[in-house]
């Protein structure tokens, strides 16, 4: 299942949704009318070698459909859709759960102390080759489009910072010479905002981005994604770096949509 032939990549990057997928996509995922039709095509694709690449797993008794399978990877497969289209090759098991489920564990606090317990979960990525998702909340923050809540970006932006080897919020990047910038820019914003939350100020992240660099990156990415407009006049340097990084532009997709 993991190992596609680069022939067989090929022909999936070119193999057609059947109409019902296209439907999934117009109902649960708003965010897909802004791509333009090439970018419609290539994340076809995408979503096409994901889906071959990748097992889902039902938990909680939710039996796991089409629906499912590709509401996900269209969220997923649009950080991909301007990098090199690896689409996520540590990755192997997508769980799913019916709903927001309890995990027990040691939570990192945005304050630097540690929660140990149980604490209901929307959503984790595992270093060990698997993402659990609640499916009402992957379709709560898919159809939002603007509130920079979404979980499945958010725990996907997870496992592209893992590829680096560990998950500190410094994936790997697309050049060498980009790293020395992402530290300075990423690492002042991150600084920026701890002292803001500390300081019991509003911010555009939120208190959550200021756990640790890891999750300030994912939920960057949300936000990079969903409010870029607010992210480009908030910190014109965080958004280019995101920019480079994905090679997209949100904030001019809104504009011209």
């Amino acid at each position: 299942m993991f190992g596609l032939s680069h022939k067989r990549r090929q022909q999936l990057l070119a193999q057609p949704w059947p109409d019902q997928w296209h439907e999934f996509v117009r109902r649960n995922i708003p965010y897909a009318a802004l791509l333009s039709p090439e970018e419609h095509r290539k994340l076809e694709g995408l979503v096409q070698v994901f889906l071959a690449r990748k097992r889902f797993e039902g938990c909680g008794g939710l039996t796991i459909t089409d629906e499912i399978r590709v509401t996900i990877a269209a969220q997923a497969c649009l950080l991909e859709l301007h990098r090199d289209g690896s689409c996520y090759p540590g990755l192997h098991t997508i769980l799913v759960y019916p709903h927001a489920y309890v995990a027990s564990g040691k939570f990192p606090q945005p304050d630097g102390t540690i929660v140990e317990g149980a604490q209901p979960r929307l959503g984790e990525s595992w270093s060990k080759g698997s993402i659990v998702l609640s499916w009402d909340d992957v379709l709560r923050g898919a159809s939002d489009i603007h509130d920079g809540n979404n979980v499945v970006l958010h725990e996907f932006a997870h496992q592209l910072d893992a590829e680096s080897g560990s998950v500190n919020g410094a994936p790997p990047l697309p050049q060498r010479s980009m790293y020395v910038a992402w530290a300075r820019v990423l690492g002042q914003a991150y600084a920026h905002l701890t002292e803001e939350v500390n300081r019991h100020h509003r911010t555009l992240l939120g208190d959550y981005a200021a756990t640790n660099p890891a999750e300030f990156f994912a939920v960057a990415t949300e936000n990079f994604f969903e409010r870029p407009v607010e992210l480009r006049g908030r910190n014109r340097d965080l958004y280019e770096q995101l920019k480079l990084f994905y090679g997209q532009d949100p904030a001019e997709r809104v504009r011209h949509a």
